[in-house]
């Protein structure tokens, strides 16, 4: 009897990948490059072809050719006519657009072989303001419009290839240490190599702009200042936060042949302008009476490098002043390429495609990443917390399931079960917050709490002095915590995808002892926050995470049924997603 394949193509664009199959992992992990998952519940996930899966796919090196071969290699029946004709159309459809400096040296040029399609391109309302005269074949364009026309382009459906150059920036004579200053061998993993010269193409006009994915705990700072080395010129960093700001400078020093003098810091504190500067996403989107005095005042700089940590967050704001800095060679770093209010075509745009991503699993199996479970603990609402969120508005009832009371009976006994390891508690509430730190007897980190004082705790839990450290989402991101192997999520952002991801990177550093990291989400059943597990769980699904189900009562207390044992929930049982 022959097998059966794991995957059925759909002619309305969706990937149907069968859980109980012997090819389910190798089939998931060749749909990851170019399609977006969509749900995953036990034993069928389901995948989207997408336009900007296709192009960000070509831009990192798979060609139609390749995923057709994929999508053939795993179908149990034949790829529908209707999905072979959108791959074939959507990856052509990236790079029949150029954008190249003018012929005679004045401006740019949007210019194409495809003379009907420039004439489609030149009928269209979103385009016409950019195009300010003819060059045939093509345009003339402002430099300034650039960002703008690049994102009028992508939402149209015409993705551009941008070739126009880049403006060197101010030379910085920079280059990575071959041992840090700590005496650590200090040379590129073969994946943060593969990913820097993703980036950098031959140096040419063709690359200097785009993303790199890499899971939390991979060294994508790394890989930043691996471009840093090969741009050779002044850089502006762009951070989530001063102490992520403050780490990003311990790296630079740590790493690099920068010194004190080189790196500057641009905060509410200091006002420094240096080869390497450093600065927030909050500073630089700051406004007052309309204006964004610091970034006019950044922007005058020299810069030739501009790297953008966990690019997939970018406020508003910072799109629209992106498109005026298209000129300076963009790198985004992520481990989320995942935006929920839909704007991932917009990073796409002004940051650039997708240059590099890899797998966390491959990652994790090479020892770069700790290994990790997932556990979802499902707690009931007591009988007046359940009468309570039914007669309330639907605004108010995912706070009511988030602050479930009976969640503190789980943390407290998920606590003293790992007495031994280095826990973080996170969550979204403050008041929340608040009673667990009480009831655990440990300190609690919130936006309110000064920069010094967070970055003394995070010292303190790094050096084992604090075993237990309550968090908001304040930490969710670029906080390196190496020692962390447990996470405990009381609360979280609604459906977050990249939320549920970043607070798991929490704690995937390597271990020195080898121990498998442990992430728990608690959430109330038969609640909104139970299907906004499901959502926020589907990134890490589709990276080849699992979560064990678990149940408990309105006290906390596990619930015994006919499954397998919970590991560290002691007396539960669990199911699995």
């Amino acid at each position: 009897m022959v097998a059966r394949l794991p995957l059925i193509v759909q002619s309305d664009l969706t990937l149907l990948l069968e859980v109980d199959n012997a090819l389910f992992e190798e089939a998931r992990d060749a749909l990851v490059g170019f399609a977006e998952l969509v749900k995953s519940p036990e034993h069928i996930h389901t995948y989207r072809l997408t336009s900007l899966s296709l192009w960000n796919a070509v831009a990192a090196g798979i060609s139609d050719t390749e995923i057709l071969v994929r999508l053939n290699r795993y179908a149990e029946y034949p790829v529908p006519t209707e999905v072979e004709s959108f791959v074939v159309d959507q990856a052509k459809r990236y790079g029949r657009l150029s954008l190249k400096p003018a012929p005679d040296g004045d401006g740019l040029w949007l210019t194409s072989s495809d003379g009907p399609l420039l004439t489609l391109i030149s009928r269209q309302k979103a385009i016409t303001p950019f195009l300010s005269s003819s060059i045939p074949p093509g345009f003339r364009i402002a430099p300034e419009a650039r960002g703008l026309l690049k994102q009028a382009l992508a939402k149209i459906g015409w993705p551009v290839d941008d070739q126009a150059g880049y403006h060197a920036g101010t030379p910085l004579g920079v280059a990575l240490r071959e041992t840090s200053r700590n005496g650590k061998p200090m040379q590129l993993r073969d994946y943060q190599k593969a990913a820097v010269s993703a980036f950098w193409g031959q140096g040419d006009a063709l690359r200097g702009n785009g993303v790199v994915v890499l899971p939390c705990g991979a060294g994508k700072t790394v890989v930043g200042l691996g471009a840093l080395a090969r741009v050779q010129a002044h850089a502006l960093i762009l951070t989530t936060s001063v102490a992520a700001l403050h780490q990003w400078r311990e790296e630079l020093l740590d790493k690099t042949t920068l010194g004190p003098e080189d790196i500057g810091e641009y905060s509410a504190q200091k006002k420094e302008i240096r080869p390497v500067t450093l600065t927030t996403y909050q500073l630089l989107s700051h406004r007052q009476k309309g204006v964004f005095h610091h970034f006019e005042h950044l922007d005058q700089h020299d810069w030739g490098l501009i790297i953008y940590d966990e690019v997939h967050l970018l406020p508003a704001p910072v799109f629209r002043l992106t498109a005026s800095l298209q000129a300076r060679r963009r790198l985004g770093l992520t481990a989320t390429l995942i935006r929920e209010d839909g704007r991932a075509d917009e990073v796409f745009a002004l940051i650039g495609p997708k240059r590099f991503d890899m797998p966390w699993k491959q990652l994790e199996a090479q020892g770069w990443i700790a290994s990790a479970r997932c556990h979802e603990i499902r707690v009931r609402l007591s009988e007046a917390g359940r009468e309570h969120y039914a007669l309330a508005e639907d605004s108010e009832r995912i706070r009511i399931a988030s602050e479930n009371p009976a969640k503190l009976r789980v943390v407290e006994t998920l606590a003293k079960e790992h007495a031994d390891d280095h826990v973080l508690v996170i969550g979204q509430y403050l008041q929340q917050l608040e009673q667990l730190s009480t009831a655990l007897a440990c300190p609690l980190i919130t936006g309110k709490t000064p920069a010094k004082e967070r970055e003394r705790l995070y010292q303190e839990f790094r050096q084992g002095r604090i075993p237990v450290l309550v968090v908001s989402k304040v930490a969710n991101f670029a906080i390196d915590l190496p020692d962390a192997n447990v996470a405990i999520q009381v609360s979280g952002a609604f459906g977050s995808r990249q939320e549920e991801a970043q607070r798991l990177g929490r704690i995937l550093r390597p271990k020195s002892n080898g121990k498998t990291a442990l992430f728990y989400s608690v959430v109330s059943e038969e609640t909104r926050e139970q299907d906004f597990a499901q959502k926020r769980q589907l990134f890490l699904c589709e990276q080849g995470y699992r979560y064990d189900i678990a149940h408990a009562d309105e006290y906390g207390n596990p619930i015994e049924s006919s499954l397998s044992p919970v590991i560290l929930f002691p007396g539960a049982k669990e199911e699995s997603r």
